[in-house]
């Protein structure tokens, strides 16, 4: 929907779905992704990211409805997936911040060419590499679709992921309680900026584990209006960070571990606003692929009375 802010590669078809898997540390992920075109825009401002090569998915949402929204959410996209791309093996918190950091630059300078609203939220996971051995981490070891003919070669980044273990792992993530108490849990980086959500499904609990960057939400922590309220509405469209902002806001980073049966879901508000809770968690924890899963998700965008463009990522964790 309309944000408006507080200040202080190439999109996917709008109808598109895409699947994937990898494994990575031990563990199969499964991940598929789509994207609808609600009913109040004649476009598609999100934008969906699952790379055919590296465990990264990611999804962005334009501010507003104009030109600038476009350029905002396709350029934020463009820069971190060259940026995780780069860093192959290394990725770790330091590249994603310098990244969004560029980002930024590269949407405040379109905006002030194009004189409007230049701006996107931005949430994405990237698995983190460990030091438990290199075989397996990170290749995926199934891709649809496949990539086109003469599509580019992997990159050096690329190719250094798939080839080579860290000296270290770049995350301090729980003990394993299944297993070897000891050994380090498989773990992944999650970056997020603006109202774009990833929630996990453990155990049958599913928790939101983003913060809304929005004045609602400061709103409903100190009580400054009733959560039901006129102004609480109104303040749920009135981003406080956000790519493009003036005041060059740092995304959240967060440290996530990968245990077999979590589901992981990033989606941008079109999914969250009209997607009430019980339902997620109930589509979530569905016994069908994640494609199904993802696809039923969106189709609930459509039958809630599809009023934004909705995009969601699933990612599934196996043994």
């Amino acid at each position: 929907m309309h944000r408006t802010p507080v200040t202080g590669p190439d999109r996917m078809p709008a109808e598109g779905d895409v699947t994937r898997s990898y494994t990575h540390a031990g563990r199969r992920l499964h991940v598929a992704g789509g994207s609808r075109v609600g009913n109040r825009y004649a476009a598609n401002f999100d934008v969906l990211h699952v790379d055919p090569t590296l465990p990264f998915l990611a999804v962005a949402d334009g501010m507003g409805d104009g030109r600038g929204s476009t350029v905002a959410g396709s350029t934020t996209m463009q820069t971190m997936v060259a940026a995780v791309q780069a860093a192959g093996h290394d990725i770790g918190p330091g590249q994603l911040r310098a990244a969004m950091a560029e980002a930024q630059f590269r949407v405040r300078t379109a905006g002030a060419e194009l004189g409007e609203l230049t701006g996107c939220t931005f949430t994405g996971m990237v698995l983190a590499p460990t030091a438990a051995g290199s075989a397996g981490h990170g290749t995926p070891a199934e891709a649809t679709p496949q990539p086109a003919p003469g599509a580019e070669p992997p990159t050096a980044g690329q190719r250094s992921w798939l080839r080579r273990t860290p000296p270290s792992a770049r995350t301090a993530p729980d003990a394993s309680d299944r297993g070897d108490p000891a050994a380090p849990e498989p773990a992944a980086w999650i970056v997020q900026i603006g109202d774009s959500r990833a929630y996990r499904l453990r155990d049958g609990l599913l928790e939101l584990l983003t913060v809304d960057h929005t004045a609602a939400w400061l709103g409903a922590v100190y009580g400054w209006y009733p959560a039901d309220s006129p102004a609480a509405a109104a303040a749920r469209y009135q981003l406080t960070r956000y790519v493009g902002h003036p005041g060059n806001p740092e995304p959240d980073l967060l440290s996530v571990t990968l245990r077999p049966g979590d589901v992981y879901c990033l989606c941008t508000d079109g999914v969250a606003e009209q997607v009430d809770y019980q339902r997620l968690a109930n589509r979530l924890g569905a016994s069908g692929s994640p494609v199904e899963v993802s696809r039923a998700i969106l189709a609930d965008t459509l039958v809630a009375g599809g009023r934004d463009n909705a995009t969601i990522a699933v990612l599934r964790v196996e043994n």
